[in-house]
């Protein structure tokens, strides 16, 4: 099979061996994948696959069920479906488990099934799982123009939880406003934390939700309420930073650290599950859908990744066949 492969830091076409299917998975022939931040760091040699996992980049895809192995009723082949991936979305074909895939929601193309599973299940999991978001609580979300901003922008919008968001750019500010943040500020012209107290009536954030790390640490506590959640997702901004101690424990502040892809299998299916049950209705009306800045030939990779990169997109970019 075709697929994009690493080579000599660059990404390239090439052949790769096709998966078979085993017991309990799914094989799927890939439409549509989309860039994740993981990609850009897997395809530097920062962030290899977990054990077992395919060495082909992609976290999730989109496309037409081609085979299923023993004892998967969840699809059946022909459905359209769409993939949560620890690897290999990046490739004409590609086998997951069977929990990690739900039918295409009604309404949505490929290619827009392709931008959903990654960023919409990194977003539920964090705010509604690990960060026990409840109804009319505030939220902060850092880098709220990428995938994961976005889907959770829209995700606190309907379950009214008041979103600031931190962004690079007016033009990126405008459009999150537009998508249902409450607020937000331009990281560029400074930091956040003065903002905070206008923000929130001087009583801070119930729930912080962070791909950046080191640099915004210390910020982010101050920037917390009484019994407030720090998520961290990501370390964009460094991975070494010093705790104020007395402020997490005078606060009842929890710093939780989450990642999604590492997670076992059984853990994945109950995510999507979870997709399924609060997302896809959802998806199906219209009141909340994947935002894609651009879709790029899969054998132009490459290109999708300098363009990720650069920091100038608005929530995914899409790769397809």
């Amino acid at each position: 099979m075709k697929a994009i492969l690493v080579e000599d830091g660059r990404l390239a076409l090439d052949e790769a061996p096709e998966p078979t299917v085993g017991v309990g998975q799914v094989k799927i022939a890939v439409a549509a994948s989309a860039v994740n931040r993981a990609d850009l760091v897997q395809a530097a040699g920062g962030y290899p696959p977990p054990p077992g996992a395919s060495p082909i980049l992609g976290l999730e895809c989109a496309g037409e069920v081609i085979e299923v192995g023993e004892g998967v009723q969840r699809v059946k082949p022909g459905d359209a479906v769409c993939a949560l991936l620890a690897g290999g979305g990046y490739a004409e074909t590609v086998v997951v488990p069977a929990g990690q895939v739900l039918r295409v929601p009604r309404g949505l193309s490929l290619r827009e099934a392709a931008a959903v599973p990654e960023v919409f299940a990194t977003a539920y999991l964090n705010l509604y799982k690990e960060g026990s978001l409840a109804t009319n609580e505030r939220v902060l979300l850092h880098a709220g123009a990428s995938g994961v901003g976005t889907a959770a922008i829209q995700l606190c919008r309907e379950s009214r939880n008041p979103t600031y968001v931190t962004v690079g750019g007016d033009a990126k500010l405008k459009r999150c406003l537009e998508l249902g943040a409450s607020g937000g500020a331009d990281r560029h012209q400074g930091g956040f934390a003065d903002q905070v107290a206008e923000w929130t009536g001087g009583e801070g954030f119930d729930v912080i939700l962070d791909p950046v790390g080191a640099s915004y640490f210390a910020d982010n506590l101050a920037s917390l309420r009484i019994d407030g959640r720090l998520v961290l997702i990501g370390l964009m901004g460094g991975v070494q930073a010093d705790i104020p101690l007395a402020q997490v424990l005078i606060k009842r502040l929890r710093v939780i650290g989450s990642t999604l892809r590492t997670r076992s299998i059984p853990a994945k299916a109950a995510i999507m599950d979870g997709l399924e049950i609060h997302l896809w209705p959802q998806l199906e009306s219209g009141a909340i859908k994947p935002i894609i800045e651009t879709v790029v030939p899969m054998a132009d990779a490459q290109q999708a990744h300098d363009l990720v990169a650069s920091n100038e997109t608005f929530g995914k970019v899409v790769l397809e066949w």
